[in-house]
């Protein structure tokens, strides 16, 4: 049984979305590291997380796999970041101590 051939179009998708979802993870590494995610603001987040998550409604409805393997990754990173986040900033609370 052979595998299914793959488009010229879904390899160019791939590579951008690979390179766009891997430009995340210095950012998300960061913010782990450093344990400030205080330059993200919650309205970013809700911006951003709903673009990316419209994508992967599209990426699923169009069966793109480009659309759908990397928007489902940046989903994630997006989702890791809020939850560091809400960990490490308090959900936006300023800790005491703190300007």
């Amino acid at each position: 049984m052979r595998g299914l051939p793959v488009s010229t179009a879904t390899l160019i998708g791939l590579l951008a979305g690979t390179l766009t979802t891997a430009a995340w993870l210095p950012q998300v590494m960061r913010a782990f590291r450093t344990k400030s995610t205080r330059d993200f603001s919650w309205s970013w987040f809700a911006m951003f997380g709903t673009g990316v998550a419209i994508w992967l409604i599209y990426g699923l409805a169009a069966s793109a796999p480009a659309v759908i393997v990397t928007n489902a990754l940046t989903f994630l990173l997006v989702l890791g970041l809020c939850l560091l986040k809400l960990v490490h900033d308090g959900a936006g609370r300023p800790r005491a101590g703190r300007n």
